[in-house]
């Protein structure tokens, strides 16, 4: 994915409150900008992410990477993949709202206009977030759908069916055709979810994408085309949610889905 040129932004490493590092990326140009919070993968803050930061830079954003694996003891192996840390939905909620309050000292950043971006296994912490404290989107990106997201248990209390009944933000969700994890059916579960509480949500499935399908530093997985596209419609959505002209009070559905005659979950295999 293209990068903005580092004459456009500014980046700086900040701690947000809880000891927890973020990484931000915000456009040298003066005045006031909208925000993202932008969720890291499994992986954590890895370069992969503050590239998308960046971006989001580049396009008129200040964006707030928040490491919300900071606590995990094997940072290193994180990051490989070849480790795995897994967080409580307070815990993300604790966490997202840390990077939020960090807004009001980043320099341009309107933290009255706040998306939160998650991706794969973070991709329902925006919903969560959402459900409790006032933020403008959540955007969903290849998460929040699989059958695993529906079960409760330690990590996610609270059926995701009651989380999304209490969100009032739109939600942009982003998936793959391809993906091994969240097939079709899911995907149309969680938009009849959204459209059964009367949730606005602009929802795209990316024809032979595979999951992880952004990530440019996996080339077994890297979709340019398809990537492109998502971050295109992701900009578009986010206009329209900061529009102050938006009819808030308007309920919009909006789903597209590219797919082949022959699909078959079951073929679908993880790529790397």
């Amino acid at each position: 994915m293209s990068a903005p040129s580092g004459k456009d932004i500014v980046t700086e490493n900040i701690t947000c409150a809880g000891g927890m590092p973020a990484f931000v990326a915000r456009p040298k140009a003066g005045g006031s900008h909208p925000c993202i919070v932008l969720m890291h993968e499994r992986y954590g803050l890895v370069q992969h992410t503050k590239d998308l930061a960046a971006r989001f830079a580049g396009d008129g954003y200040v964006c707030i990477a928040p490491d919300v694996f900071f606590r995990h003891p094997d940072q290193d192996g994180l990051h490989r993949g070849d480790d795995r840390c897994d967080i409580t939905d307070d815990d993300a909620i604790r966490d997202l709202s840390a990077a939020i309050d960090a807004l009001g000292g980043i320099s341009g950043a309107d933290a009255k206009r706040v998306a939160v971006k998650g991706v794969c296994q973070t991709g329902r912490h925006p919903l969560v977030l959402a459900a409790v404290r006032p933020i403008s989107a959540a955007l969903v990106w290849y998460g929040a759908a699989s059958k695993r997201e529906w079960d409760t248990n330690k990590l996610q209390p609270r059926p995701l069916t009651d989380v999304i009944r209490d969100v009032p933000c739109p939600v942009f969700g982003s998936f793959g055709e391809a993906d091994h994890i969240i097939s079709l059916d899911d995907v149309r579960r969680f938009r009849n979810c959204l459209e059964d509480h009367k949730k606005s949500y602009e929802i795209h499935v990316f024809k032979d994408a595979p999951h992880g399908w952004l990530n440019d530093t996996m080339p077994g997985r890297y979709r340019r085309e398809q990537a492109e596209a998502g971050w295109a419609a992701q900009l578009k959505f986010l206009s329209w949610v900061f529009d102050p002209n938006r009819d808030k009070n308007a309920i919009t559905w909006k789903y597209e889905c590219a797919s082949r005659p022959d699909y078959d979950f079951s073929k679908n295999v993880r790529l790397e």
